[in-house]
C-alpha cells in the first residue's frame, strides 16, 4: 500500500480549475519530484495534500486514510509537514524560537522542544551560529535551513517541500539538497515540491509533469518519467518548472 496516494484530484479556486485529474502514488522511500512550467498546478498540488487547499473532488490517501477535506491542524497531527514556499520564517523570532515552533502540534514540554531544536543544529551546522539571530538577518539559503528544520520538528512520516531551491545560488542550492539527501536516509520518508534542476535525488521514481491534468504514479512510471532504484529510508515529492527537454 503505498504511503500518499492521490486519485482523480480536481481543485478549483473560484472558476479556475488548477487541478484536474491528478493521480500520484507515493511509497515509502520514495523522494517524489514534480516538475512543471509555473501555474500548473504543482504548489496546489502540496497545498492538498496539508489541507490548505480543499479538494472539488477525487480523493487524498494517507496510508490508507482518506484526509481530503480534512484541516490542516489534523493532518499534521497525522505526521505530514508542509514546508511552504518562501520559507515563511518570522523575521522577529530568533532562528531557535522559529525552529520550536515546528512542534507546536506534539504534547512536548518547553525543554524537550528546545532540546530537539539543538539538535537540529546537527543537521543544519551552517545556521548554529545564528540561534540567537533575528530571522530577518539571515540570507535566503539559511532561512531554507530554518524552514527545513521548522518542519522536521513535527515529527512527520511525510515532508512536503515546496520550492526549496527557490531564489538560491547554485552552491547553496547543493548544500540544501545535499541536507535533504542526509534526511532521507535517517528519517522515516518525505515528500517535497521543488524547483530543482541539478540535483538528482536518485530515488525510486520522479515525477515528471507540466500539465495541471497530467497523470502519473509509481504503477505508470512510463506517464511520469524516468525511474531508478534507490534505498528506501525516506519518500518525497517535488516540483518545478520544468524546461523543454524534460517536458
Amino acid at each position: 500500500m503505498p504511503l500518499l496516494e492521490i486519485r482523480n484530484l480536481v481543485v478549483r479556486y473560484g472558476e479556475i480549475e488548477a487541478l484536474r485529474g491528478v493521480s500520484i502514488a507515493v511509497e515509502e522511500g520514495q523522494v517524489v519530484t514534480l516538475l512543471g512550467a509555473n501555474g500548473a498546478g504543482k504548489s496546489t498540488t502540496l497545498r492538498a495534500i496539508s489541507g490548505l487547499a480543499k479538494p472539488a473532488s477525487g480523493d487524498i490517501l494517507f496510508d490508507g486514510r482518506s484526509i481530503a477535506g480534512l484541516g490542516p491542524e489534523a493532518i499534521v497531527r497525522m505526521g505530514i509537514s508542509h514546508v511552504p514556499e518562501g520559507r515563511r520564517v518570522f523575521p522577529g523570532l530568533t532562528v531557535k524560537e522559529n525552529i520550536m515552533l515546528g512542534a507546536s502540534n506534539r504534547k512536548a514540554s518547553t525543554s524537550e522542544i528546545s532540546r530537539e531544536a539543538d539538535a537540529m543544529f546537527d543537521l543544519f551546522p551552517e545556521i548554529r551560529s545564528f540561534s540567537n539571530a533575528l530571522g530577518w538577518t539571515l540570507s535566503g539559503g539559511q532561512l531554507q535551513m530554518v524552514a527545513v528544520a521548522r518542519g522536521l520538528m513535527a515529527k512527520p512520516r511525510l515532508l512536503l517541500l515546496d520550492e526549496p531551491s527557490l531564489g538560491l545560488a547554485p552552491v547553496i542550492v547543493q548544500a540544501v539538497f545535499r541536507i535533504i539527501s542526509q534526511i532521507r536516509q535517517n528519517t522515516p520518508r518525505s515528500c517535497s515540491s521543488s524547483k530543482m534542476r541539478a540535483w538528482d535525488f536518485r530515488s525510486p521514481i520522479r515525477v515528471l509533469s507540466s500539465k495541471p491534468d497530467a497523470s502519473c504514479s509509481a504503477a505508470s512510471p512510463s506517464n511520469c518519467g524516468t525511474t531508478k532504484p534507490s534505498p528506501p529510508p525516506i519518500s518525497a515529492v517535488t516540483s518545478k518548472p520544468a524546461r523543454n527537454e524534460a517536458s
